[in-house]
């Protein structure tokens, strides 16, 4: 099953400094159909205006990514960890038992991440971050784990939670494959370009919503850069 998520669809708010567009039911924006997919909470597509963000705010029991796709994101926490994230490369912060942090754009150009909320596995963790590079040339023509809760996945960043998130960059006509299992639930967003799935067109900043899938096959119908999550029922 695959159920195709426009962009033009998408909720969203427009806040001159942030422009927010939510795959998901989020803050003002209420769908019943679009509450979740599997374990995955949040996929916001944001775009963040130079020398703004989001003060200090918290968060507990949630797993967040942040996929720098233009720009660079600035991160604090309380727990003093500091760091810019730059485009291409990924950022987790695992809230755990409680964490305060802050995001800001201190660049001079606009800053475009997607940012995904999974919901972990257990409960009463410490809250920890953490930053890594993953360059685009090792994930041209194949999916790499950007983050993972699995221990098998030993370059990834670690989350906890029954899922992955994964990367690649296609050049048109490409085909990968993902051996998904029909017990779970995939999202796929194209960063940019046109990819196939299936016979259905996802176009950039789409979602496509897969489910009772064994093998994944993704077919470049442009130069794409794709995002996958792999979660849990």
């Amino acid at each position: 099953m695959i159920d195709i998520r426009s962009f033009a669809s998408l909720g969203g708010a427009d806040h001159g400094w942030l422009k927010a567009k939510h795959h998901f039911s989020f803050a003002d924006y209420y769908d019943p159909a679009r509450v979740h997919w599997g374990e995955l909470r949040v996929w916001n597509d944001d775009t963040i205006a130079p020398n703004t963000g989001f003060p200090p705010h918290p968060h507990r029991d949630m797993e967040i990514i942040t996929y720098v796709r233009k720009g660079a994101i600035t991160h604090e926490d309380s727990l003093g960890n500091k760091g810019r994230t730059e485009a291409g490369d990924v950022q987790v912060m695992s809230a755990g038992t409680g964490i305060l942090h802050s995001e800001y754009n201190r660049e001079t150009e606009p800053t475009q991440i997607f940012q995904l909320w999974i919901m972990p596995s257990e409960r009463g963790f410490a809250p920890r971050w953490g930053s890594r590079p993953f360059p685009k040339g090792d994930r041209a023509g194949r999916l790499v784990t950007l983050a993972s809760g699995y221990e098998n996945d030993a370059e990834a960043l670690p989350i906890h939670a029954d899922a992955r998130v994964l990367g690649a960059t296609l050049k048109a006509g490409q085909e990968i494959d993902y051996p998904l299992g029909s017990e779970r639930f995939a999202y796929l967003v194209p960063a940019v370009g046109a990819v196939e799935i299936e016979g259905t067109r996802v176009s950039a900043r789409d979602g496509a919503a897969i489910s009772k899938i064994e093998t994944l096959r993704v077919k470049a119908l442009e130069d794409a850069e794709i995002v996958l999550v792999d979660a849990a029922a």
